[in-house]
């Protein structure tokens, strides 16, 4: 098998040299080479013709950013941030992934070694997922991007909440919609409800992020749509025209009293390795929204939300999911797809007039 050639570009000789270690422990990645900044790593590409990128955002001689968007316009390829988890971290990364980047991972820290493998873990992961990615890929041959997605079963969702028989005679309501993403989603979900009115039914939304990132992640999302983005609250009453984002910190669920509906945070352990979880909230739908539920599922790597995603169609729900082909990673969309729980496989530019078609 082919191994993935991975080039890592960090000022620090330390995280270079810790990164390449990682990368050793895999069998499907090979370190071709490390660069200290964007001038070496931009001779590197040439000589080396890597498949991935790891790239630092703050180096010298250019920053990380400049040379993300000189990489995309004259040579687009995948690549996997490392950024700090800081506000300031979080606008920088944000405007990564704008640019073009497909995912990114925390810096790492010398002193967590308990930590260590889980990092390592996810750091391989992504690489993995973005060696396959959609890169503007009428610039580059052509690749299969469908991932083959297992869900980590240590922790799963019964952990938080436990599955139920379903009542599928669910009394009517205003319909409320569930999206779940991971990556390319913060691009994919602010694309998506550029083109929703304020008149939307309001939308919950468990997209993978680091609690550092959850704020910035929502004012985006707000500064491109009629609706009102923000973090969801523990016992928010749910509202039309709203869009209600789950903390990086907490599982979103959604409960009922009578015909009004409201956000539950839950505070509960990793599912499916990750907080929020899709599979959390989605589960939730099923069993308190039903029929009135609307379920929306966009690019991300792994599985995660694709058997909630099936209980919600079981219990009479409508669910959107993204296709191939305009997804960066069609791992969970490709999950949900084959386990049966989706009505609809549409393009990103497509899904937000399908939920104003489901919604009337």
């Amino acid at each position: 098998m082919k191994k993935i050639r991975l080039l890592i570009i960090d000022d620090s000789a330390l995280i270079r040299t810790m990164l390449t270690k990682i990368f050793e422990t895999s069998s499907e990645i090979e370190v071709i080479g490390t660069a200290a900044d964007p001038i070496i790593a931009r001779e590197k590409i040439k000589k080396l013709s890597p498949d991935v990128l790891t790239l630092d955002i703050e180096m010298p001689r250019m920053d990380g950013l400049t040379f993300l968007r000189n990489l995309m316009r004259l040579r687009p390829m995948p690549v996997v941030m490392i950024s700090t988890l800081t506000e300031k971290g979080a606008e920088v990364t944000l405007e990564a992934l704008k640019i073009g980047a497909v995912d990114f991972v925390a810096k790492p820290k010398v002193d967590v070694s308990n930590t260590l493998q889980s990092y390592a873990d996810d750091l391989i992961a992504k690489v993995k997922a973005a060696s396959l990615a959609n890169i503007q890929m009428e610039q580059r041959p052509s690749k299969s991007k469908t991932v083959k997605s297992k869900v980590d079963k240590s922790i799963n969702v019964n952990a938080i909440i436990q599955a139920t028989v379903t009542n599928t005679r669910f009394e009517k309501t205003e319909k409320v919609i569930a999206l779940g993403s991971s990556t390319g989603g913060t691009e994919a979900v602010k694309r998506m409800v550029e083109g929703l009115p304020a008149s939307t039914p309001a939308i919950l939304i468990s997209q993978h992020l680091p609690v550092a990132f959850s704020a910035s992640f929502a004012s985006h999302v707000n500064d491109v749509t009629e609706m009102n983005a923000f973090l969801a609250k523990d016992g928010q009453e749910i509202k039309t025209g709203n869009i209600y984002i789950s903390p990086g910190d907490r599982h979103l669920l959604i409960s009922r009293k009578g015909k009004k509906y409201y956000c539950q945070l839950s505070a509960g352990p990793l599912v499916n390795r990750h907080k929020p979880s899709v599979e959390v909230m989605f589960r939730s739908f099923a069993q308190i929204v039903g029929s009135n539920a609307i379920g929306v599922m966009l690019t991300g790597m792994g599985a995660d939300g694709a058997t909630a995603m099936k209980e919600m169609c079981d219990a009479g729900s409508t669910n959107i999911i993204q296709d191939e082909e305009s997804s960066v990673v069609w791992g969970m969309p490709g999950a949900a797809y084959h386990a049966g729980a989706a009505h609809y496989i549409q393009p990103l530019d497509q899904i937000a007039a399908q939920i104003i078609k489901l919604s009337k």
